[in-house]
């Protein structure tokens, strides 16, 4: 751990292990050149404690990523709460109680909300003990679900992406495979399918996917197959990492869009995606929309129409990033950093 401290370019990194359950509480902030860091919560089992901070550090960094490319007046960072194995129920919520005073000791540096791993009752866990939590209307408890809202954003994006590959933003006749059928993938494949594309599914919970093909008239694979299938569109939407040295050769797609974080193992798959002749959208970029939203929710916008309307523009801010990579013959995810290195010198 403290190798990875040492080589981070991030703010702070913040431990605190929790006797209690065995977990290890992370909190990276990446940086604050557009104002405080704020980003999710993960809840997650890892081998090693270290690979639960590296991946907060990974997340932080995106987020980073995420707030500029959007132009939105937040910074980066993240939390992972890494678990030894599923906790019993005393012992979660003793956990979230104990990330929360830490949470709450920060004094508003970071805030945080849902993400992998956790639940609407964990967040009225920790808002139990700090009102530095965002999805949450701490007077009545309720919740907002952010998943509708990224797989708004990813819709948007999926349609600029088309429209770069193939010259029309049109769904119709267009085959595109969402892999991961949770909170964001579910959403998006109902969105897709009522936009007339042709649906393939894939998840690891095979008869969730049958039962949500089933309902929307859409086609499944295995998810060992997910990378070997032809389609137009690949849509991550689980775990990151799934674009890497040895799945990049197999792909199918045309294309790669979807709510995945950290979708590349390493930087270099960009380049081999665009060797490949593979359009991809950058993951900071496709899957911003419930950050944005709730983004916008925090400083008072509550019309569903007007954020509707800035989920939309994250199709306008891929067709600047297509047409400076198709300028520059390189991969999109060059052009996106570039656009985000300006947006964080600008005073």
């Amino acid at each position: 751990m403290e190798s990875l401290v040492r080589r981070w370019d991030g703010l702070a990194a913040i431990t605190r292990f929790h006797r209690d359950s065995g977990s290890w509480i992370f909190v990276a902030l990446h940086d604050d050149t557009l104002g405080k860091p704020c980003g999710g919560t993960r809840l997650k089992h890892y081998t090693e404690p270290a690979q639960g901070l590296r991946d907060a550090m990974r997340l932080a960094r995106g987020m980073t990523h995420k707030w500029a490319a959007l132009d939105f007046d937040s910074g980066g960072g993240k939390a992972v709460l890494a678990v030894p194995g599923t906790l019993d129920a005393a012992r979660r919520r003793a956990l979230l109680l104990e990330f929360a005073g830490l949470l709450d000791s920060l004094g508003g540096t970071f805030s945080t909300g849902r993400d992998l791993g956790t639940t609407d009752d964990d967040i009225r866990t920790i808002a139990e003990r700090t009102r530095h939590v965002h999805g949450i209307d701490h007077e009545t408890g309720e919740m907002r679900d952010p998943g509708p809202y990224t797989a708004h954003g990813v819709a948007a994006a999926i349609r600029a992406t088309l429209h770069a590959a193939f010259g029309s933003p049109e769904f119709s006749g267009r085959s595109v495979l969402v892999q991961g059928l949770g909170d964001v993938g579910a959403p998006l494949a109902r969105l897709l399918s009522a936009e007339g594309a042709r649906l393939i599914l894939a998840d690891v919970d095979e008869p969730r996917a049958a039962a949500l093909a089933a309902d929307i008239g859409a086609a499944t694979v295995p998810a060992a197959e997910v990378y070997t299938t032809e389609c137009d569109v690949y849509a991550p939407c689980a775990l990151g990492a799934t674009l890497n040295e040895r799945t990049i050769p197999s792909l199918g797609c045309r294309a790669v869009a979807g709510s995945a974080n950290n979708q590349l193992a390493e930087e270099s798959d960009a380049d081999r995606l665009h060797d490949r002749g593979i359009l991809y959208a950058p993951d900071f970029i496709t899957n911003g929309g419930g950050a944005l939203a709730f983004g916008l929710i925090l400083r008072g916008e509550t019309d569903e129409v007007t954020i509707g309307a800035r989920l939309d523009g994250i199709a306008g801010t891929l067709d600047e990033v297509f047409r400076e990579a198709a300028d520059g013959s390189e991969s999109p995810q060059r052009a996106a950093i570039r656009r985000i290195e300006s947006r964080l010198k600008r005073p």
